[in-house]
């Protein structure tokens, strides 16, 4: 008895745009199983760096989204990188040169943009205690309220307590936001440009992304040590790095999607 058997259709796998006239390989690093070869395909001067793979919706697990970022971390050792999307796949080389020739002055200029630039990624997180403590210090109504309702913890009232807790909590919004000016300022010398992200949790106060020049890594990885340093028992920092420029590069894509 015959079974059919599905035939898959191989595509091409889209991890960025670099400037570079001539056919290169980077090896074989590519997603998934048996570690595709990432090549490119050129069109002129622009080329997007590619591999074979079967058309198929790639989850976010933690090792595609890794094997996705080591190609592009990859790359950008010798190119200036425009990341695309993670799962950006096409059906052929053709529509990936379609790409490259309808979007050419926009991949061109942003390229231009980029040039020998590199993002870092900084979260900033606090130790809520600590922190409270300091306040309290230096805040002499807190400090006095505080010192009130404990003298009488027996007949302090419910609006003393909800009054101490609003103004400890409008404090705490001051002081974040100051130790995020301070951090902003600090680095902001050493910095093209800043984005700043949503903070994740309670304790995160920034999250935060960097573009700054190649030559200039120096620079702000002692920026950033000094200014820790400054905060080093009220906050803590998460310094990540050198990335891609993933939080400035906009470009807007109409893509037919490879998967159908």
């Amino acid at each position: 008895m015959n079974e059919d058997v599905a035939v898959v259709e191989e595509g091409k796998y889209v991890y960025c745009i670099i400037k570079n006239s001539r056919q290169r390989d980077f090896g074989q690093i590519g997603i998934g199983e048996g570690s595709n070869v990432v090549y490119t395909v050129q069109y002129g001067d622009l080329a997007a760096v590619v591999s074979d793979t079967p058309i198929r919706i790639y989850d976010p697990t933690r090792e595609n989204v890794l094997a996705h970022e080591f190609v592009n971390e990859t790359v950008m050792r010798e190119y200036t990188v425009i990341p695309m999307s993670f799962g950006t796949l096409f059906r052929t080389e053709d529509d990936i040169v379609e790409l490259l020739k309808s979007t050419y002055q926009a991949f061109d200029d942003v390229l231009e943009k980029m040039k020998d630039k590199i993002e870092f990624g900084l979260k900033v997180l606090w130790d809520r205690d600590r922190v409270v403590a300091t306040i309290e210090e230096q805040n002499e109504e807190i400090r006095r309220l505080r010192d009130e309702i404990d003298r009488n913890a027996q007949s302090s009232t419910y609006f003393a307590r909800m009054q101490l807790g609003r103004l400890i909590e409008a404090a705490m919004e001051d002081a974040g936001n100051q130790y995020v000016r301070d951090i902003h300022e600090a680095l902001k010398p050493v910095a093209v440009a800043s984005r700043s992200n949503k903070p994740i949790g309670d304790r995160m106060i920034l999250n935060a992304a960097y573009l700054v020049d190649r030559d200039r890594e120096k620079n702000f990885d002692d920026a950033v040590k000094e200014i820790s340093r400054k905060y080093e028992s009220l906050l803590s920092f998460k310094y990540t790095g050198p990335w891609p420029p993933y939080n400035f590069v906009n470009i807007k894509l109409k893509l037919e999607k490879a998967t159908a």
